[in-house]
């Protein structure tokens, strides 16, 4: 398994921010092609530049994936199960936007259905280069618990403690 926190090592009210990405032309182009969302909003400047937000943004639910990738680039935990997503759109991301994920354990309990599993519920907010939240939401995850035989605490290579860290 990789490097990492198991269940039994994270904690309510733990905190961490992620590595950054800087978005680019070839993001949005990817992510376009990769959706099948060809909007002028994301891909046509003329018209991106006649709406309210002035110019071309990146697809929302780009942005959610660029948090759940920065999330699992942080190494904060070990291989784990996407339960789903609650997630909204504050402000939009652009082309040159640094961006990076604040995140905190909110809920935790051991699965009912796996007791070899956890289950934790993560306040994710993905912030811009001026540290303004551009969306948010609520990821949980089902993770595996610590083995009887690996007796020493999961590190996160990438995570950045912030505060309330433990």
């Amino acid at each position: 398994m990789t490097a990492g926190h198991y269940y039994d090592d994270a904690r309510v009210g733990d905190e961490w921010r992620t590595p950054r990405i800087t978005v680019t032309e070839s993001h949005v182009l990817a992510y376009a092609g990769v959706s099948g969302d060809y909007s002028p909003l994301h891909l046509d400047e003329l018209y991106a530049s006649e709406t309210e937000f002035g110019g071309r943004i990146a697809h929302g639910l780009m942005g959610l994936s660029l948090a759940d990738g920065l999330k699992v680039r942080s190494g904060y935990f070990r291989t784990g199960v996407s339960l789903g997503w609650s997630w909204e759109f504050r402000r939009p991301i652009r082309i040159g936007d640094t961006l990076q994920a604040r995140c905190r354990i909110d809920e935790a309990r051991v699965s009912r259905s796996r007791p070899d599993r956890g289950i934790v519920t993560v306040g994710v907010q993905l912030l811009n280069q001026h540290d303004d939240v551009v969306q948010e939401g609520v990821h949980r995850l089902m993770l595996p618990r610590r083995p009887e035989t690996d007796d020493g605490p999961g590190r996160a290579p990438n995570a950045v403690p912030t505060a309330g860290a433990r």
